[in-house]
């Protein structure tokens, strides 16, 4: 492997780092980490859980830093170029970028294959889900649902309140024979946390080759035998019908694929949507009811809402 990587920064607000991590991560990116102060603080909101933040966050004053890690070859221009185009373009889908700015630094990779684990400790990402980065210790209680993590290959990593939602949701939704579909997986961390949670067997797509590796990676890392990965589309990759769906991608992904993914929940089944600004929530709503959906619940965490809706017809 390579000794040396380009290091992609970007400064942001903590609103768009779903977003931008997600730009990030559908280019040929190795590695990315998040340094979001806004989830830190709200860490020391949590006092039982103050043995797992590092205060050196709090210096970060100009919004949340992302970094990317990229090999130097006749790709990376390219993706530079649709990182830029990526963030300059957020404010069209009501994300505000922040200060939207991006530097590039070579590094050298012991430097950041190091550098991101100081920023993740185990969180307790719902009401019994804790998850752990496979490098940290944790002393599980009786009821918690350890979901083991390497956050540093693709984003999601239980922390952002688009994640947490869901997870939640799943928490509530999932039975011991629910079968679950996990669209968009990234790190594999919802999947995992469905199929911990005791689902009888769950399949989780991503377009990204990137992702779907982590994910396996992930899988290994917990030791469950009931999640199936495919890269591609959901529509394209998978047969049947589920219990429970769940996808945290983005307002306008979730409105284009409603109509469709009827064919893909059993009747009664719920649809878990995140990833969805609060300034798209009626427009999604309105999809879902316009689809045969019936709302459920709407949870707003900060700027961010998760839906859950019931499919009736």
């Amino acid at each position: 492997m390579e000794k040396e990587w380009m290091e992609v920064t970007v400064i942001t607000s903590s609103e768009a780092v779903e977003a931008v991590s997600g730009i990030l991560y559908n280019t040929g990116v190795h590695g990315i980490s998040v340094e979001d102060p806004q989830d830190i603080e709200l860490e020391k909101k949590r006092p039982q859980d103050w043995d797992y933040f590092d205060e050196s966050l709090l210096k970060i004053k100009d919004g949340a830093v992302i970094k990317g890690y990229y090999k130097q070859d006749e790709n990376f221009d390219g993706y530079l170029k649709y990182i830029k185009d990526g963030i300059n373009n957020l404010e069209n889908f009501g994300i505000d970028k922040g200060k939207g700015l991006i530097t590039v630094t070579r590094v050298n990779e012991e430097d950041w294959e190091n550098n991101w684990k100081q920023y993740y400790k185990p969180y307790r990402a719902g009401k019994r889900v804790v998850v752990k980065p496979i490098w940290e210790q944790y002393h599980a209680g009786k009821d918690d649902v350890v979901v083991q993590l390497d956050p540093g290959m693709a984003f999601g990593t239980g922390t952002h309140e688009t994640t947490r939602m869901c997870i939640k949701s799943l928490e509530k939704y999932v039975k011991s024979d629910s079968l679950v579909f996990d669209i968009g997986t990234g790190s594999g961390i919802l999947a995992i946390t469905a199929a911990k949670l005791g689902a009888k067997q769950v399949t989780a797509v991503d377009l990204s080759s990137v992702a779907v590796e982590s994910a396996l990676k992930n899988l290994k890392y917990n030791d469950v035998k009931n999640v199936k990965i495919f890269q591609g589309n959901l529509m394209e990759k998978v047969h049947g019908k589920a219990d429970v769906v769940v996808a945290n991608i983005i307002a306008d992904v979730i409105i284009s694929m409603v109509e469709q993914l009827k064919d893909f929940i059993s009747q009664g089944g719920v649809f878990i949507s995140s990833g969805i600004i609060k300034d798209r929530r009626e427009d999604v709503v309105k999809k879902l009811k316009d689809s045969g959906f019936q709302v459920e619940e709407v949870n707003q965490d900060g700027e961010w809402v998760c839906i859950v809706a019931k499919r009736m017809i």
